[in-house]
């Protein structure tokens, strides 16, 4: 069950007693949509920590002392882009919207020996906060990392038809406002068949929420262009979808045309 990006407490009704309401996640931006915070802490300890690169886990523990770390890629995300990564086969890959690099680094370590992955992202220090991290784990070699907006790297990709259908995988966990943009501009870009993953598409569960429930600023401020997207996606004939509520929602689309 989703939680709302709400801050306060509903009463609990239909039985649910205060114990499990209590174990709901109020705080915006928890990593986990899940209705427990027992219940993601067992995914964890059971699934995620047991086979997280000795790698991952210094970057996820580096980040977490940072005072954006909201803004990373959670633990068990990581771990189900680095299995996605493997499924597709993906060799060519972008990212966009870096930070410090958990999810750059969970597609790099999935990746073959020749793999690459254009990364791109406004802030090249936080980047490099987690680059030495990246680099002991023997996979910076595959990693173009390009600091500064990512619509014009993509026009500029889009402008050369041979580029069309080069790129295998393509994970976006940007502006939530330019998520259209992006899309207009990749599906050009991913080969028949490959995969672009939208991060965030629940927004903390505030794409339920009623208009008027109370949010923190900025989930209502990028509520909206979240909706718009996952309008759009289902709409689209030239893909198929599939919303998971791993970390704060992923939409896989694989495009078929």
């Amino acid at each position: 069950m989703a939680t709302t990006a709400t801050e306060t407490t509903k009463t609990p009704t239909n039985g649910e007693d205060k114990q499990s309401q209590n174990l709901r996640h109020q705080e915006v931006g928890h990593k986990s949509l899940l209705q427990s915070d027992d219940l993601y802490q067992y995914i964890l300890e059971t699934s995620v920590y047991p086979r997280e690169p000795e790698s991952m886990k210094e970057l996820r523990e580096v980040t977490a002392k940072h005072p954006w770390n909201i803004m990373t890629t959670s633990a068990d995300e990581g771990q189900f882009l680095n299995m996605l990564i493997k499924l597709v086969n993906a060799k060519n890959t972008m990212e966009i919207g870096v930070y410090t690099g958990y999810s750059l680094l969970a597609t790099a370590l999935a990746l073959p020996e020749d793999g690459k992955i254009l990364a791109m992202d406004v802030n090249r220090e936080n980047y490099e906060l987690g680059l030495p991290i990246i680099e002991k784990a023997g996979v910076a070699h595959k990693i173009d990392f390009r600091e500064g907006p990512a619509l014009p790297v993509l026009d500029e990709l889009v402008a050369d038809e041979k580029n069309h259908g080069t790129y295998d995988f393509i994970f976006v966990d940007a502006d939530k406002d330019n998520y259209i943009n992006y899309h207009k501009r990749l599906i050009d870009l991913v080969k028949v068949g490959g995969v672009i993953g939208y991060d965030n598409t629940l927004w903390n569960g505030s794409v339920v929420a009623p208009p008027d429930a109370p949010m923190r600023k900025y989930v209502r401020y990028y509520r909206d262009f979240v909706l718009e997207l996952n309008k759009a996606l289902a709409a689209d004939p030239r893909i198929e979808i599939c919303m998971l509520p791993v970390g704060d929602g992923i939409t896989i689309c694989r495009r078929i045309n």
